[in-house]
């Protein structure tokens, strides 16, 4: 099995593409066996969809491809802990890990916010790692805020 680190650099790769697009810089794995079942980065500008976070996108994709809503014994990579709707969207999968890099003081659902996952009601548990590859998962997030700050688009 690949490390975790191996598959957030793919996911620090997708994020990429969200700064291109003039998105938020997020990407998330969906991996099976270190197999991709799905990827995504965030898209809700460009698809004028408030759900396309990368974590959603990512889970479409892999339950496509499985043909099955179901992503059980999965992994979830995300560069950024989830926020309430993508760990919704995780228990319903039955994901069963999520590794994330930076932690989100304004959103994240797993710990810094919330501690959705922590509810004793939730009939599925998953297992969470944070703070892999923190500092290069930060670093893009800090690095285009302050470029859309620069140029007054925030």
């Amino acid at each position: 099995m690949a490390d975790p680190e191996f598959w957030m650099s793919q996911a620090l790769k997708l994020a990429q593409c969200a700064s291109k697009e003039q998105e938020v810089p997020v990407g998330a794995l969906v991996i099976y066996k270190d197999e991709v079942l799905g990827q995504g980065w965030n898209q809700p500008i460009g698809r004028c969809d408030p759900s396309a976070h990368a974590e959603i996108l990512a889970l479409r994709q892999a339950a496509a491809k499985l043909n099955n809503y179901r992503l059980l014994e999965t992994t979830l990579y995300v560069t950024l802990e989830p926020c309430a709707m993508c760990l919704g969207a995780m228990l319903q999968a039955r994901i069963k890990n999520l590794v994330f890099g930076a932690w989100d003081p304004k959103a994240g659902a797993v710990c810094s916010v919330f501690q959705i996952l922590d509810a004793p009601q939730l009939n599925h548990r998953i297992q969470w790692q944070g703070g892999i590859a923190m500092e290069s998962c930060s670093q893009i997030l800090k690095d285009f805020f302050k470029q859309r700050r620069s140029i007054g688009k925030l």
